[in-house]
């Protein structure tokens, strides 16, 4: 397979050639670290990158396969994490210039089974202040390689910029609003946000901790399924990781959607999706239709209560995360997290109790929805391929988060589990994306039904030009 070819592929496509000796993980690793060399100066999508190390464990790797020690899809697999997950070998910035020299004291749980996996650590990817909405001003933003003028999605920015341009074959993000699925929709990838507690986040540092996921972002179903299926599972290092079975998701994922029901609820599509997005979710309908799902309307649960109480408890929660450092060294930190802390002081008893109120009636509205349906639909984005000028004409209000993430933040409360898929692309040639959610830990319903839809439309295997 050629180089063109190579770094462009599933990783899941290559496991077989890995197995049996035809593709080498020595030379998938020079590949990557050619291509971050020759295109992260202008994409900004690592943090730091450790060359010495990946060559090491890609040796490492080639010479347990060669012995017959194959231990799975991610075996000899060059990998970046973004860079909020704790890591003993490589630096870990968390976005922030008051951790620019921090050693991690020991190594996440996610990363720690990724190399028990033998996947290859390239480095850290590029992450926003604190997990939340701006890039450090210290830290250059990366470029969504699809269109420089427009968004990458936050806060595991340099994640989906890595994936999409081939400087990885996947990746590791954080969820807390949106920011697995946001990048994933402005960069074409396949992204999964679990039930909350399908994966440890031990070694994670947080943004607010009873609302973030850990997940894969990928190029396909199939490749976001092995990366779930490495790190997925109960820790005694994190008491919030569910002591649940975790499934086979590779051997489920070609059961298809024939039988499913899923929902939809149009008035809310309407309300919040531009007329762009909205075509884009008609044609996912009409194919997943014809691969044998049933439609339904039902209604979901009123979003703009539940996204003020996000707001709230994202704001105390994250002032929780920062009280080592803040306001002792206030004037270190950008404008946005600063105030983001701020109101999180700031907000009553009151305010957090309501907010904790509706969080808690929604999640039951969300599940009584669910009783009638397999997975509900919607959208990644409510705008296709929203542009820089777009964004920062939504303001420092913290409306701006709400305003972009009335699909996702949702789904971050209740803590039900979802998906995001390529759908189509802007007329710019920006990736759109739809998700879909399911019941708790039906994390290997949600990839099968994705993969379905992969099988017969190509728009997750659209590679930016660089």
């Amino acid at each position: 397979m050629a180089d063109d070819t190579l770094w462009s592929a599933e990783f899941t496509a290559l496991a077989d050639g890995i197995r049996g000796g035809a593709v080498s993980p020595v030379a998938l690793t020079e590949l990557m670290l050619e291509r971050i060399a020759r295109h992260d100066g202008r994409l900004h999508a690592y943090a730091a990158v450790a060359p010495d190390q990946a060559r090491a464990m890609a040796a490492a790797a080639e010479a347990e396969i060669r012995a017959g020690r194959w231990r799975g899809p991610l075996h000899g697999i060059p990998i970046a994490v973004k860079d909020v997950f704790y890591t003993t070998d490589i630096k870990t910035g968390l976005g922030s210039s008051i951790y620019a020299d921090w050693q991690a004291p020991h190594e996440s749980t996610a990363t720690r089974r990724l190399r028990e996996a033998g996947a290859v650590m390239l480095g850290k990817l590029t992450a926003t202040e604190g997990v939340y909405a701006d890039h450090h001003p210290t830290i250059a933003a990366p470029i969504n390689p699809f269109g420089a003028g427009h968004w990458t999605g936050t806060s595991s920015s340099g994640s989906g910029v890595a994936t999409t341009a081939g400087l990885c074959y996947g990746t590791l993000g954080s969820d807390t609003g949106g920011s697995i699925r946001l990048p994933s929709s402005c960069c074409g990838l396949t992204g999964i946000k679990p039930t909350w507690g399908r994966v440890s986040r031990h070694g994670v540092f947080p943004l607010a901790e009873s609302l973030d996921h850990v997940g894969p972002m990928a190029r396909s179903a199939r490749d976001a399924a092995a990366l779930l299926q490495a790190i997925a599972g109960s820790d005694p290092a994190d008491p919030t990781a569910a002591p649940v079975a975790v499934p086979d998701y590779l051997a489920e994922i070609e059961g298809g959607v024939a039988g499913l029901i899923i929902g939809i609820d149009r008035p809310l599509l309407e309300a919040k999706a531009s007329a762009e997005v909205l075509a884009s979710i008609e044609e996912v309908v009409a194919t997943l239709t014809r691969l044998g799902a049933r439609f339904v309307d039902v209604r979901f649960p009123p979003v703009e209560p539940i996204l003020r109480g996000w707001a709230v408890q994202c704001a105390v929660e994250a002032a929780m995360a920062h009280r080592d450092t803040y306001p002792a060294r206030k004037g270190e930190y950008g404008q946005r997290l600063a105030a983001l802390i701020e109101r999180g002081r700031a907000f009553s008893g009151l305010e957090l109790g309501e907010a904790l109120k509706e969080r808690r009636d929604f999640t039951g509205a969300v599940g009584l929805m669910f009783e009638a349906i397999d997975l509900f639909l919607v959208p990644g984005l409510p705008v296709a391929g929203p542009s820089l000028d777009y964004m920062a004409s939504l303001g420092e209000d913290p409306a701006a988060i709400l305003a972009i993430g009335p699909f996702t933040a949702p789904f971050d409360v209740c803590g039900y589990p979802t998906i995001t898929v390529p759908c189509g692309a802007s007329p710019l040639g920006i990736p759109v994306a739809f998700q879909l959610a399911g019941k708790p830990f039906a994390e290997a319903l949600l990839c099968r039904a994705a993969h379905a839809y992969q099988g017969v439309t190509d728009w997750h295997r659209r590679r930016p030009a660089l």
